[in-house]
């Protein structure tokens, strides 16, 4: 009986490796100032280790096996091959152009006193089509400093719009790698986890639209053509036109990348080897994402094995009344762990499979469990001061004009997402049935 109450309780210790690693992880960056100077990778791995040095009972060829188990997770394959293949795409679309052409013709569609309005527009649809913020930060940066600095434009009003624009297709694009990561942790579709988020974010999106325009409405940019390519925004519209019609995300990325080339071809962008080149190049820059998720799948399932799923649930159960606090437990798992080591993707990985099995036993929907994970781990990510998003804008625009903190006063799309996530959960009706007697049993 002792030992069926102490498995039902887990194993606190089965947990150090994830406070081994964000020791190490936050610990070097609270020490050096520079939350980029120590590895995740190399963090993942040492933490990993120490899980196999875990559980002395267990031979090391049999601990060996298990993480093998959590590292070659079907889902976790799946999620790799995703992340080639939108790599792969992501790179191909760049090296045509077809980046710029968007933001151009984004901008030459816009009348000059709704700059930061369609910033923000243009900053959405580029992060929606690629599903990388950072990349929306970096193609976008460039023209809203320009811009801001031939006007009366606060420069931070104008990172603001980008930054936000970026964070909305970072959490809902089908191509992004927190959606990806949190639909497969959460075991439901792509598509399906897209129409949920889409009811929490799209209602943020269009009131942050408003607050942009109240806040730009008395400044004006002085109308200027710019040159775009119609054809090499094909990829993109292509690709979200075929997400947005349920066609399955491994055919619409290889789709999109085989498209990108054929543009290429024409456009003389590329030949073949530049176009071999540039996939790879992308299929390269994935590379350490796949590894990392690798990592965390064994270590996962090794912390696991050794009880320290079960000791997280057994506490976070006693705190759950009903689904709203479990929800909000999801939530605020996912909140903190971002926090700590400044990387959506990460924390959503981490902190997936605890939401996975807490969504299991209190009955929620595994597309309301993605959601969640995801629109929560990118409003934290959109808005800490030493996330990769705030970063990349002010090294672009110059640290000597900028800092993130004056850009913090204007991430009005990423706050809202935050409010209208807590609404989607408080708003939620609750089931009859009482979960603290399940609980208890």
């Amino acid at each position: 009986m002792h030992t069926e109450t102490e498995n039902r309780k887990g194993n606190f210790w089965a947990l150090s490796p994830l406070f081994i690693f964000l020791g190490i992880y936050l610990g070097v960056s609270l020490i050096s100032g520079d939350f980029y100077k120590m590895p995740v990778i190399v963090s993942f791995l040492i933490a990993s280790l120490s899980a196999l040095a875990m559980n002395p009972r267990q031979s090391l060829n049999e601990k060996l096996t298990t993480f093998a188990k959590g590292a070659g997770n079907a889902d976790i394959m799946l999620m790799s091959l995703i992340f080639i293949l939108a790599g792969a795409f992501a790179s191909a679309a760049k090296e045509i152009g077809a980046i710029e052409s968007t933001v151009n013709l984004g901008l030459n569609l816009l009348p000059g006193n709704v700059f930061i309005v369609g910033v923000f527009a243009i900053g959405c649809f580029i992060s929606l089509s690629i599903g990388t913020s950072v990349g929306t930060v970096a193609a976008l940066t460039p023209v809203a400093v320009g811009i801001a600095q031939t006007t009366e434009i606060p420069l931070a009003l104008a990172l603001g719009a980008v930054v936000g624009g970026a964070m909305f297709g970072d959490n809902l694009s089908i191509i992004s790698d927190t959606t990806i990561a949190a639909a497969k942790t959460q075991g439901c579709d792509i598509r399906d986890k897209f129409r949920m988020n889409v009811r929490i974010v799209l209602p943020a999106a269009i009131l942050a639209s408003a607050v942009f325009y109240f806040l730009s409405n008395n400044y004006h940019v002085a109308d200027q053509a710019r040159s775009y390519s119609m054809l090499k925004v094909a990829p993109y519209i292509i690709v979200l036109a075929a997400a947005l019609l349920g066609v399955n995300v491994v055919i619409v990325l290889l789709g999109g990348t085989i498209v990108t080339g054929l543009i290429g071809f024409y456009t003389g962008s590329f030949d073949f080897w530049g176009f071999a080149d540039a996939t790879r190049n992308g299929i390269q820059s994935m590379t350490e994402l796949v590894v990392i998720c690798m990592l965390i799948g064994g270590m996962v399932e090794l912390i696991k094995a050794n009880g320290g799923i079960q000791f997280l649930l057994y506490r976070i159960s006693k705190k759950i009344k009903n689904t709203k606090s479990a929800e909000l437990g999801i939530a605020a798992l996912v909140f903190f762990v971002n926090l700590c080591t400044a990387n959506n993707t990460v924390s959503i990985l981490t902190a997936g499979p605890i939401a996975k099995q807490i969504a299991d036993d209190n009955q929620i929907d595994p597309r309301r469990s993605a959601s969640l994970l995801d629109t929560f781990s990118c409003f934290t990510q959109g808005t800490i001061p030493y996330g990769a998003q705030l970063l990349t804008a002010v090294s672009i625009a110059g640290a000597e004009l900028i800092s993130p903190f004056e850009i913090m006063q204007y991430l009005v799309y990423p706050y809202l997402m935050g409010v209208f996530a807590l609404l989607f959960i408080l708003r939620k009706k609750q089931k009859t049935q009482e979960l603290t007697i399940r609980n208890a049993a």
